[in-house]
């Protein structure tokens, strides 16, 4: 099938693609490149042997994309392009819900004008704010959000809900009048980490990262500070904060499930949700000592006062997932963060091999 990719050439964009090409599809990139660089696509053509089409567009400029989409007739879209950094969203609300909702009103009016009714949502489990009970599932209340990031998730998702709702409507197609239903899935992951096996795609933020396992890795390399324990006073065993960190490269299989579910007309409802995550949690400090267990490295780090927007623990419950997806975590904590520390070691001896 067709499928456009919005912010593919980003993290967990690239790591999509590079997976749906491996199922078969065919993929149109749209990406602005602000959090990303062009090169990826020379790395996504050395894996995969073929070449995406790409084209640097902001999808905040309408009839842009618009033009974009007209002709190229898409069997789907899965929409990633968004700011991302939860400190950051603190700090520039305004940046945040402008550039993640106008850019998702953006595609799904174009969606609903051109007639182009699957669509999967990059969303996050930060759309539970702080859960009360553990591990969530897909039916957790939905909490205040902790962050401006995550509130244009939970708008975000809201907005693809009103749009479905607002679904069948007649589309013109070779004169007559249609009837199309828009389908809906969002994907609510949790702590996307590790980079592709051949260290040739992985996470690479503009400037210094924010993620944790990526500050990690780049702190022991440059042997430059210390890597920031915001707070060790949360109600867990060890005081620090619990994620549910999963392999990006899961985490990209997940969005292949998800849009064969929507072409293949097997989703149960117009629009979906779904919980992607390995349905166990680490501590920051377990994260810190795995990275010192697998690359026999040791990664300096102080403890300094909790940061605002943090969560103090949350994993996923992904029966859902597994059962209704057919998808399931594979790749282990271990592989994810050894993964992740030799796309270091290829980023910091610039030795892609492009």
């Amino acid at each position: 099938m067709n499928i456009l990719v919005t912010g593919g050439m980003g993290y967990i964009g690239s790591h999509t693609v590079v997976e749906l090409m491996n199922a078969g599809h065919t993929v149109a990139i749209l990406d602005d490149l602000s959090n990303s660089k062009a090169e990826v696509l020379d790395a996504i053509i050395k894996i995969n042997g073929k070449r995406p089409y790409f084209e640097k567009l902001n999808i905040r400029n309408q009839n842009k994309l618009f033009a974009f989409i007209e002709d190229k007739k898409f069997d789907a879209i899965i929409h990633f392009a968004a700011s991302i950094l939860v400190d950051e969203s603190v700090e520039k609300p305004l940046d945040y819900y402008y550039n993640n909702l106008v850019s998702l009103i953006n595609v799904l009016q174009i969606s609903r004008k051109l007639g182009i009714t699957n669509f999967v949502f990059s969303s996050s489990c930060s759309v539970y704010g702080e859960p009360d009970v553990l591990p969530v599932t897909e039916n957790s209340p939905i909490k205040k959000a902790e962050s401006p990031y995550a509130n244009t998730k939970q708008i975000g998702e809201q907005m693809i809900l009103d749009a479905v709702n607002s679904f069948p409507h007649q589309v013109p197609v070779e004169g007559k009048e249609l009837k199309k239903q828009l389908n809906a899935i969002s994907l609510r992951y949790f702590n996307p980490i590790g980079a592709h096996e051949s260290a040739l795609i992985g996470e690479e933020p503009h400037g210094k990262p924010s993620h944790l396992i990526s500050v990690i890795t780049r702190t022991v390399f440059s042997k430059e500070g210390f890597v920031k324990v915001f707070g060790n006073d949360y109600n867990t065993p060890d005081g620090t904060c619990i994620r549910d960190f999963i392999h990006v490269t899961d985490v990209a299989k997940a969005h292949v499930k998800a849009v064969e579910r929507l072409l293949n007309k097997m989703n149960k409802n117009h629009f979906e949700v779904f919980n992607i995550g390995t349905g166990k949690g680490q501590s920051v400090l377990e994260a810190i000592q795995t990275f010192e267990k697998v690359t026999g490295t040791k990664c300096p780090y102080e403890i300094v006062p909790r940061r605002a927007g943090d969560i103090e623990k949350v994993y996923a419950d992904t029966s859902l997932a597994n059962e209704e997806l057919g998808w399931k975590a594979e790749k282990s904590f271990d592989e994810a963060i050894l993964s992740a520390w030799n796309w270091e070691l290829q980023l910091g001896k610039g030795i892609r091999n492009y």
